[in-house]
């Protein structure tokens, strides 16, 4: 959906999270009611993702207070703390509050899937919640690449060792002309940036 204030917020979360918005899919809003205590809800486990493979980032908007409930756990986190990993031991720091956010990363600097990020919510007990997810890719998400039809597909090569992190860390796009190349140009890591 086109709308201003939308993109508006976009664009905020883009520069705050020094991510390519290009390479994000539409905020999904998202509301829960009273929720059964005693049980987590997953938002994303193990398989998921390895099947995700470019889920780089993940921003949660909290557009309402929760008075009991709704907090985001993460298991598999170091060092273990009670409170990141049962919604019972919860503290309140980590309980849903209007305007607050939080920005967690799927993906290691070296494009390995990073099992930290694997996270729960916690049931709503109380109160109602609001919230926005925005995720982020390691490739834009419907945007166009320089078509490998400039060069050669003999010539699909990385120049560069350092290719693989740079293009799962936003490269590609934040500096397309040293990462993919130009007619002027030849790309450096046009195989990690899937231009050829």
């Amino acid at each position: 959906m086109e709308d201003d204030i939308v993109a508006r917020i976009e664009e905020r979360i883009s520069l705050w999270t020094f991510l390519p918005k290009e390479n994000s899919k539409p905020m999904q809003v998202m509301h829960y009611g009273l929720e059964k205590a005693g049980q987590n809800y997953n938002f994303f486990n193990k398989s998921d993702l390895e099947l995700s493979g470019s889920l780089m980032a993940t921003v949660v908007l909290f557009l309402s207070d929760v008075t009991q409930g709704g907090q985001i756990l993460f298991p598999e986190s170091e060092p273990k703390n009670a409170s990141w990993y049962d919604c019972s031991k919860s503290d309140n720091n980590l309980r849903p509050i209007k305007g607050n956010a939080i920005l967690f990363f799927s993906l290691r600097l070296s494009a390995s899937p990073d099992k930290s990020s694997l996270h729960a919510r916690c049931p709503v007990l109380e109160g109602e919640m609001w919230s926005a997810t925005k995720s982020f890719y390691a490739r834009p998400t419907g945007g166009e690449n320089i078509s490998s039809s400039l060069y050669g597909d003999d010539d699909c090569v990385d120049e560069d060792d350092h290719c693989p992190t740079w293009a799962a860390t936003g490269e590609c796009q934040r500096n397309p002309v040293y990462m993919i190349g130009s007619p002027d140009y030849f790309g450096t890591c046009r195989k990690s940036c899937h231009a050829c």
